[in-house]
């Protein structure tokens, strides 16, 4: 049984079983072709694809692409929190999150979507990570945002099996929490209804929160920007790869062929077994050399007419050029499905491609990352608002307001160093002004560059004055 079918019986036999808001009408809104997919490219993503075998090995694509997307969405990625009394207590909870990021937005590349729940433990705010197909979507708005989800802890001790269920459910300003815990014996069962007290992690979670004036849900999700087309209807995203599952099969094929030609075309001697059992001057024969008996020498019954062994020489040509034109012609059919530019995977050497052609590959891979970069965004500043919630919500922090800057860069298509060069070139000659170089630099906001400015702005008038010099001609910024 699958995971998505356990826990749709498993939701439908909560909500019937207590009745809590017309729960004959819930349903996870992931369809069987969509569950399929997600275990699919999870398994493509561990190795484990039902084309490995023994003959088969995976060339790791699908990690490959997964990890390559986060490379390139982040690479210049630099985000700060400042603001007033609660900024420095969100800060330190964000950077956090941004530090153990990139290897779980690999994951969410790969299983087409992530969630960044934060939750409250001894009075602190923690962010959990939830790949998709361990998150389950209820409801969500006409702009595809996901406003209902169900979220599954399980803990196991000796035989018993305990499971707590978290409904999430924002409707209109009001927002909705409800946990449920069960207990079973059988992991494909639900089991029976427990208290949450029954197991300590989860003896203070309360069973029914509601919390008013709620703008979004609690939690946020990124998803790669590549449309749905398994499910058109879903709000659930796709993996980065799901465009190249049989591209990579492919590649994965044509390279134990590949492979397979180097050693169907190792050098090798065909020598009767009466050759190579014979004895030489120090003693020992050829067979009882084993790197020779198994890797040059080839046993097999031959013999002249008049009695006398013959040795054969085995140096076929390899065909090792067409077998890599080939698996280079599927890494770039690769490449173009999932809008890597040419060169990622591909041999730029065995390529064709004009000036033109791989120009066009940058400008697709460019407006696929700086699409990632968005989702990106929007799932941080959700994250955002839901730590500053519960943040209220729980009393931790002073109240205060607190700001978000995001720098990206453009990486992909432009040289930064180059860039940065030029634009204080720019500066020196009065064409940029100070304020937008340093947003460019650092990342910062307007209001955060103003901040900086006054700050260089009183440093320089305060030396200045310590060395006696005039202030009253201070360069205005």
């Amino acid at each position: 049984m699958g995971i998505f079918s356990w826990i749709r019986g498993a939701i439908k036999k909560m909500f019937s079983k207590n009745n809590i808001e017309d729960a004959l009408n819930i349903e996870i809104a992931v369809s069987t072709e969509m569950e399929l997919k997600i275990q699919k490219w999870g398994q493509m993503y561990k190795n484990e694809a039902s084309w490995i075998n023994n003959d088969i090995k995976s060339l790791e694509l699908p990690a490959a692409i997964a990890n390559e997307f986060v490379r390139l969405t982040m690479a210049e990625f630099n985000s700060n929190i400042t603001g007033g009394a609660r900024a420095p207590y969100i800060k330190n909870i964000y950077d956090a999150v941004i530090k153990e990021l990139p290897n779980n937005l690999e994951h969410g590349n790969a299983k087409g979507g992530l969630i960044l729940k934060p939750y409250v433990k001894n009075k602190n705010i923690f962010v959990e990570f939830i790949q998709q197909g361990y998150f389950f979507p209820i409801e969500y708005g006409d702009t595809g945002r996901i406003t209902g989800a169900v979220f599954v802890s399980q803990k196991i001790k000796g035989e018993d099996i305990y499971t707590r269920l978290e409904y999430h459910k924002l409707q209109g300003t009001n927002y909705f929490i409800i946990n449920k815990a069960f207990k079973s014996k059988d992991i494909d069962d639900l089991g029976d209804e427990i208290l949450l007290a029954q197991v300590d992690e989860w003896k203070n979670i309360q069973e029914k929160t509601k919390i008013e004036n709620i703008e979004k849900p609690l939690f946020a999700y990124y998803k790669p920007p590549m449309a749905n087309n398994i499910d058109t209807k879903s709000p659930l995203g796709m993996s980065v790869y799901a465009r190249a599952e049989n591209l990579i099969k492919d590649a994965d094929i044509q390279y134990g062929r590949t492979m397979w030609e180097y050693e169907a075309s190792e050098k090798a001697i065909y020598a009767s077994t009466e050759a190579l059992r014979q004895r030489h001057k120090n003693g020992v024969s050829l067979w009882e050399i084993p790197k020779l008996k198994d890797r040059l020498f080839r046993a097999v019954d031959i013999t002249k007419a008049n009695g006398e062994e013959l040795f054969h020489d085995y140096s076929p040509e390899i065909r090792d050029e067409a077998f890599w034109r080939g698996f280079n012609k599927i890494l770039e059919r690769i490449e173009f499905n999932c809008m890597l530019a040419y060169g990622t995977l591909s041999e730029p050497t065995y390529s064709d491609k004009t000036a033109t052609e791989i120009k066009a590959s940058k400008q697709r891979s460019f407006t696929a990352v700086s699409r990632m970069q968005e989702n990106l965004q929007d799932a941080l500043e959700d994250l955002l608002y839901a730590i500053d919630v519960l943040a209220t919500l729980y009393r931790l922090a002073p109240v205060g307001t607190y700001q978000a800057s995001f720098e990206w860069g453009d990486s992909i298509l432009t040289d930064t160093e180059k860039e940065q060069v030029l634009q204080m070139q720019e500066v020196n000659a009065g064409l940029r002004s100070k304020l937008k170089y340093i947003m460019f630099r650092y990342g910062l906001t307007e209001g955060q560059a103003l901040e900086e400015l006054k700050r260089i702005q009183k440093e320089k008038m305060s030396n200045q004055e310590a060395f006696g010099f005039n202030t009253s001609q201070i360069e205005e910024e």
